[in-house]
């Protein structure tokens, strides 16, 4: 057996460097692991900042991001002591960051952000909130968000350890948040940002499913914008989709988290209204309906005012059909809704014809 002189065996204070080096990774280890349990983004995001707080005393933290792949709009979520906070700091677009992050794409101080980007109106928009970093969340192609991290508190200077360790956890977190993100848009319509069909359709299947186990009813409305070509055809189709997207706003506006508004395709849309009655589904439908009969889109020429028809089926653990057949009693509701003069919701019932558009 080969025995070490005194001299190779490590000194104290490299032990430990050491220990504190193998505790840190720990932290980030289970900070991370945390992080990727969270399926949902306002879950990674809690968990982000519950971890930096808890290693470092940050004044705020802002979540910078695109939440539809291709429109400017920025959502924005702000942080301090991991609690929400409500903020008048709005953002435009990130898109003139695009470029600076896709050949620097590294975390940065915010005031050699500035110096690079040779104070662009851009980095002078995030004055009003300036950070002490500006951390990208992005893919080789695209820059889905910003991350800005605030200094600390009383303006103290972060140690190099909490440096290495706020990169390292930001660097997962943008991973998570882009994974996401990428699985989101992969469901969405990129026109409204509300669920495609094909995930409507996997969803009511799920449901269809479901109700067979429990003893609930739930409800599916089909929507139809009214004479919805004179938009296109008079207005031109950018109109056209200014109204689509208008309405898609307030139809995310009318449901419940738990409830899948989709764009069918054109101008109809679909909303699966899981465990609700008819008389719910009724509701719901009339206040939408309502809505979109007083909403006013902006445009040049004016618009004629913007009417939907609506039509709803409701199923139990009774009822034995397929989505195709839920969808289409739905559907013959609605072509009853608009022969009886549009802008109005209809029930399915018995004797009530599927009618071919």
């Amino acid at each position: 057996m080969m025995i070490r002189s005194k001299e190779e065996f490590p000194k104290v204070p490299e032990i430990d460097a050491l220990k504190a080096e193998i505790s840190t990774y720990k932290k980030l280890f289970s900070s991370v692991l945390d992080i990727f349990n969270h399926t949902v983004l306002d879950g990674i995001m809690d968990s982000a900042v519950s971890h930096i707080v808890e290693n470092s005393q940050l004044g705020f933290i802002v979540f910078l991001w695109r939440p539809f792949q291709n429109r400017e709009d920025v959502s924005i979520k702000v942080y301090k002591d991991c609690e929400i906070v409500d903020t008048r700091f709005h953002l435009e677009t990130i898109t003139p960051f695009e470029r600076f992050f896709r050949e620097n794409p590294v975390p940065i101080s915010f005031a050699e952000l500035q110096a690079r980007m040779n104070n662009h109106e851009a980095v002078d928009a995030l004055l009003p909130v300036n950070p002490e970093l500006v951390m990208p969340v992005q893919s080789p192609l695209s820059l889905y968000g910003l991350i800005l991290i605030g200094r600390k508190a009383q303006n103290e200077v972060f140690s190099s350890t909490e440096l290495a360790f706020l990169k390292q956890l930001m660097a997962f977190v943008s991973l998570a948040i882009q994974n996401h993100l990428n699985y989101d848009h992969s469901l969405r319509d990129g026109k409204t940002g509300l669920y495609n069909h094909s995930f409507f359709m996997t969803r009511l299947n799920e449901e269809i499913s479901r109700i067979k186990r429990n003893s609930f009813a739930s409800s599916v409305i089909v929507i139809d914008v009214d004479s919805f070509k004179r938009f296109n055809n008079h207005y031109g189709h950018m109109a056209g989709d200014r109204v689509l997207e208008h309405i898609a706003a307030m139809i995310k506006q009318s449901v419940r988290l738990e409830d899948i508004p989709s764009r069918f395709g054109g101008e109809e849309f679909t909303v699966l209204l899981p465990n609700t009655c008819t008389e719910a589904a009724w509701f719901v439908a009339e206040r939408l309906r309502v809505s979109i009969a007083n909403l006013h889109v902006q445009w040049e020429p004016k618009l004629p005012q913007v009417t939907i028809s609506l039509g709803i089926f409701t199923f139990d653990e009774s009822d034995d059909l397929t989505a195709g057949e839920i969808i289409s009693r739905a559907d013959s509701a609605l072509y009853e809704s608009k022969r009886q003069g549009k802008n109005r919701t209809t029930m399915w019932k018995p004797g009530i014809q599927f009618q071919q558009k």
